[in-house]
């Protein structure tokens, strides 16, 4: 689990247990890199303090021999009486000395670690401590998991030429300081422990501390919403930081409040003014097919026609259908609701599309589905008012010195009604096109341009959509597709 998913409580807790675990480990890592350096010291300087001693006890013998001092006597000055066996047992470390080609000549004692002293010298030993300013040569080795420090230097006479090389062999005993090292450890564990026990505590309560003013201030914002009253945050006892949260979580509430009624105000302002601008538009839409029904009733009425009847049946009915939109529409906006309530009713999709042509005397409106039926269930109201802002949109697009057509089809696709409306006007640009539905957006000098926003909100209420494609120049087509059930 990743730790920035960790609760903030958990980390605090996490964090703190960390810090003293490290910490604990750093510092026993320290000591016993300091130990093994105090070590290492140490044998150099008690083996260095060793060298001096035998060195001034091996001169003392050269001093006092009845040999004369010179590279062939050395064998016998230190065998006369034992000596070297005596030095090498006062001082408590064993000595080898080897002839200036590296060839052992005595030795105080038989390898005190089997197989630890050499018969003859590496020659690289020889080659070194000969290029060494002051002559002494140290080497480490281990052997049978023992560790060595061995010490080269000359054996020099009274005019300091060399006469032989000397050889300590040193063993670095370490069980003291490994028994001082791990009863120091021991001790920094149980410290160490008492202070992971401490810190836990700490962390525990440390974080509930946190988390309590932590936990008040989110559920206070949880609670925040703009439509209603929200509470200010009122927290005792809290740190510098957590005061500065509250402080400006409450200046918020308090701006919050005051653009929610300055929005409440603006929203209601341009609820109405949306609304009215709504029904003014849905209120023109039949008036102007009413306006052509009587005029052209005015042209074409002849009392002697034997129709006569029939006709005048027609035209009233036709001006009877949009006074009851009309009126549906007033009425919806006297009791302050939505346009007229929608309903799903079975009809004919193909008759209630002829009937929401016949308003229009266009001879160029040409509708070829008229002579089907399709059932489906829609809002006979609604689904007219779709028709007609969708052949009215085409009427207007199409300039007067084009001949017009306008063709309307229905037809099913699978279980869905798709109705077209085809016209052969200007066309929409690639930049209208991205706003062709949007309310209020016209390309015409007069409308309010909610037509065919409207008409998008009734299709999708219906589970419906409405698309279209166009060519700047030559017309565009709408298609309007909603399910039969």
């Amino acid at each position: 689990m990743r730790l920035s998913k960790l609760s903030l409580r958990t980390r605090i807790f996490i964090s703190m247990t960390l810090l003293v675990l490290l910490a604990s480990i750093l510092i026993a890592a320290v000591t016993i890199y300091q130990y093994r350096e105090e070590a290492e010291e140490y044998h150099q300087e008690r083996l260095e303090r060793k060298e001096e001693r035998i060195q001034i006890a091996i001169n003392n013998v050269l001093k006092s021999t009845t040999y004369p001092v010179n590279e062939e006597n050395v064998t016998l000055i230190f065998r006369e009486r034992a000596r070297i066996y005596q030095i090498s047992q006062e001082h408590s470390l064993p000595i080898n000395i080897y002839n200036l080609s590296g060839e052992l000549l005595i030795k105080s004692e038989d390898d005190f670690v089997e197989n630890t002293i050499d018969r003859k010298l590496n020659p690289l030993i020889i080659d070194t401590l000969t290029s060494l300013y002051d002559k002494r040569y140290l080497v480490k080795s281990e052997k049978n998991d023992e560790k060595f420090l061995s010490s080269y230097t000359y054996i020099s006479d009274s005019r300091a030429k060399p006469l032989a090389i000397l050889n300590l062999p040193y063993l670095e005993d370490d069980d003291l300081i490994t028994r001082e090292l791990l009863e120091f450890l021991r001790r920094l564990g149980q410290v160490y422990l008492l202070m992971l026990l401490v810190a836990v505590a700490l962390a525990y309560f440390l974080s509930k501390y946190i988390i309590r003013s932590l936990r008040t201030i989110s559920e206070t914002i949880d609670q925040t919403r703009l439509e209603k009253r929200n509470k200010r945050i009122a927290i005792d006892d809290a740190s510098q930081e957590i005061y500065s949260l509250v402080n400006a979580y409450n200046s918020m509430i308090d701006e919050l409040e005051q653009s929610a009624a300055m929005l409440a105000k603006n929203e209601r302002e341009a609820a109405w003014r949306e609304m009215a601008k709504q029904v003014a538009h849905e209120i023109k839409n039949p008036l102007t097919p009413m306006r052509l029904t009587v005029q052209s009733f005015q042209r074409k009425f002849n009392p002697e026609d034997p129709n006569v009847h029939q006709k005048v049946q027609e035209y009233s009915d036709t001006l009877i259908q949009q006074i009851d939109i009309m009126s549906s529409i007033a009425s919806a906006f006297s009791n302050f609701a939505q346009m007229p309530a929608q309903k799903s009713e079975t009809l004919d999709v193909v008759k209630i599309v002829g009937l929401a042509l016949d308003i229009f005397n266009e001879d160029y409106i040409i509708f070829p589905s008229e002579d089907h039926e399709i059932i489906a269930k829609f809002d006979r109201t609604q689904l007219i008012r779709v028709v007609t802002n969708l052949v009215k949109n085409g009427i207007q697009a199409i300039p007067e010195d084009r001949a017009a057509k306008i063709i309307v089809n229905v037809f099913t696709e699978q279980n869905n009604v798709v109705i077209t409306v085809a016209d052969n006007g200007v066309g929409m640009s690639e930049e209208n096109k991205k706003m062709i539905f949007e309310p209020k957006f016209t390309t015409k000098t007069s409308g309010m341009g909610l037509g065919l926003g409207m008409v998008k909100n009734i299709v999708e209420t219906y589970n419906g959509s409405i698309t279209f494609t166009s060519v700047e120049g030559k017309g565009t087509v709408f298609t309007v597709r909603f399910p039969k059930e």
